[in-house]
């Protein structure tokens, strides 16, 4: 039978409120840790992104190459087949039983000299449409090589960072899952989504000066009278924090010197 690992959890308010005090201790120091790597792992991803999206630009560059190829093989062909038309046409002329057969030759010979024309003229714009695309290829790639060069030195940054802080960072995990099961789900649930809301990440604040620790807003002297007994879970009605009282939250930090 399955067992539940959260039988022997403290069940007052004030070990709840003790235990989430040193839970946010130890949460707010894997966040300080999380900070010093700063804007790194964003700016390693976005760096990934824009190279991917670069690699990508190139494929389709050689994609158009290899389409404007085909054009202009195609257009190749069709002067070879003109010029073949052209020479037919022109032995013809030697037969020739009246002037309207004439005509009608010196026609299709002038047309089909303005087709291979057409398409001379298209070949130079392929060419040139082909030319413009390896000029972007070599942007392009000269533009990865630059994007690479700081990718690598931002990892090479990062992974210094993540190596100096991972043990660090990794006994500080084991620790607030340690006491996660001490705190009732309910309790727990909405101190992780305070925490997600807050902008310090603080879940939990000691009372300061008669005002919250996490809004600085004045906190009523009933409220304040209620937060001291520690018998229910008061949260703050301007930030929704949970509040602690100084000695608890004194009596957290001694048990942890």
């Amino acid at each position: 039978m399955a067992t539940d690992h959260k039988t022997d959890a403290p069940r007052t308010v004030e070990d709840r409120l003790k235990t989430l005090y040193e839970l946010q201790t130890i949460l707010s120091e894997i966040d300080r840790i999380r900070n010093i790597r700063g804007e790194l792992p964003l700016e390693v991803k976005d760096l990934q992104d824009t190279i991917a999206g670069l690699n990508t630009r190139i494929e389709r560059f050689q994609a158009d190459i290899e389409d404007l190829k085909i054009k202009r093989t195609a257009e190749q062909n069709k002067i070879e087949n003109k010029k073949l038309l052209i020479e037919r046409y022109r032995q013809q002329l030697d037969n020739v039983r009246n002037n309207h057969e004439f005509d009608n030759l010196t026609k299709e010979i002038e047309y089909e000299t303005l087709e291979i024309q057409l398409s001379v003229k298209n070949i130079g714009d392929i060419e040139r449409d082909i030319e413009n695309r390896k000029a972007e290829i070599a942007a392009t790639e000269e533009k990865i090589s630059d994007q690479t060069h700081i990718l690598n030195e931002k990892k090479s940054d990062l992974e210094n960072i993540v190596s100096e802080t991972r043990s660090e960072e990794e006994n500080l995990i084991a620790r607030s899952k340690k006491l996660e099961p001490d705190v009732d789900d309910r309790t727990l649930s909405a101190f992780k989504r305070i925490r997600k809301n807050a902008r310090n990440g603080l879940g939990i604040v000691i009372v300061d000066r008669n005002a919250c620790g996490g809004c600085f807003n004045r906190i009523p002297p009933q409220k304040q009278i209620e937060i001291k007994m520690h018998k229910k879970v008061i949260v703050c009605e301007y930030c929704g924090r949970i509040m602690i009282d100084p000695e608890l939250a004194a009596a957290v930090d001694a048990k942890k010197k």
